[in-house]
């Protein structure tokens, strides 16, 4: 009897002590998964990057089986929607699909991970923060406008000149009403439009080389705004009406002002990802990074001619500050040693 008993509480011991394990640390390290996690590359260089960041990440720190598909915001959250698949979006803006997507949310069918632009996205109106050093009062665009001679524009120094976006872009048709809505051809301004999203990063590089003043339409998070020190203006307060109708060309209302909204991007997933997957989803809701992070990330991609394998590998190498936060140390330690 007195080893029955002996035995039982050794038992009873060991149970409690094997209950009392921090279980989840143990299993936070591991993918925790059968199920592949296909991660959509988006067509963009920061959203290609991230999906490469997270890829390598969970494959060499967590021994997950993953995958990197091409993809684009409409047919992956569509494909999300319908299939299940992918099971990730890195980047997923989410402005020109809300009606679909938080409709999709509230069946149950996907769920947001987190934001992956902490700050949102950025898109206005910029002047080099060395104008702006030297001109202290030009802080917003009234405030710029008011002052034509020192933005001259090359074919026409008389006037100044405002840099646009390339011919059939949605910024085009924004950029041009705001143009109408601040009088600026009366203020002795002119609207200069690029041929391609490359001519206006020449532009915007050239003047900055050559430390010369310029105004210009541009957005964040790229490679541009990571590379040159640029000021956005102040454009008041976003007015979502007006701006719909000043990207709308068959709005019959006067261009108004408004700021350019925000897009939110996030860490889009399908359903059975937080369900199936537990460690994936904890593992994305940490993910975030600023504009001014994936900025500055993109321009090794865009300074060395890298893909964006080798511009996430970049990052992972030199951001150890950044990216580590996200994971265990044992999973830390299983992609710095993959890294070589």
């Amino acid at each position: 009897m007195k080893h029955f008993w002996k035995g039982t509480l050794a038992a009873a011991i060991i149970g409690f002590a094997a209950a009392s394990m921090p279980v989840q640390a143990a299993d936070e390290t591991v993918c925790g998964t059968d199920r592949s996690i296909d991660i959509a590359e988006m067509s963009w260089p920061s959203a290609a990057a991230l999906a490469r960041i997270h890829a390598f990440i969970l494959e060499n720190g967590y021994g997950c089986d993953v995958e990197v598909v091409s993809g684009d915001t409409v047919p992956t959250s569509s494909s999300m929607l319908s299939r299940g698949s992918p099971a990730i979006a890195p980047e997923l803006w989410t402005s020109s699909i809300e009606k679909q997507w938080t409709e999709a949310i509230n069946e149950g069918k996907v769920v947001k991970l987190s934001d992956a632009i902490t700050d949102g996205t950025l898109e206005g109106w910029f002047i080099p923060r060395y104008v702006q050093e030297a001109h202290p009062d030009l802080k917003s665009v009234a405030g710029v406008i008011a002052h034509p001679e020192l933005f001259p524009d090359p074919e026409d120094p008389t006037k100044g000149r405002l840099y646009s976006c390339p011919p059939g872009w949605a910024c085009e048709i924004s950029t041009s009403a705001l143009f109408e809505a601040y009088d600026m051809a009366e203020a002795g301004w002119n609207l200069f439009s690029p041929g391609s999203g490359g001519a206006l990063d020449a532009s915007i590089a050239r003047a900055f080389l050559r430390n010369e003043p310029i105004l210009f339409y541009y957005w964040g998070p790229t490679s541009i705004l990571g590379k040159y020190d640029a000021v956005p203006l102040d454009m008041g307060p976003v007015d979502a009406e007006i701006y719909a109708c000043n990207t709308n060309p068959d709005c019959d209302q006067p261009a108004r002002k408004t700021a350019y909204p925000s897009s939110p991007a996030i860490v889009g997933a399908a359903a059975w990802v937080p369900e199936e997957a537990p460690v994936v989803a904890d593992y994305f809701a940490k993910v975030g990074l600023t504009n001014d992070e994936i900025s500055a990330l993109l321009v090794y991609g865009d300074e060395n001619k890298a893909d964006a394998a080798a511009t996430a590998e970049n990052f992972l190498r030199e951001r150890k500050d950044v990216w580590t936060t996200w994971v265990p140390d044992d999973v830390a330690a299983k992609v710095e040693a993959s890294l070589g």
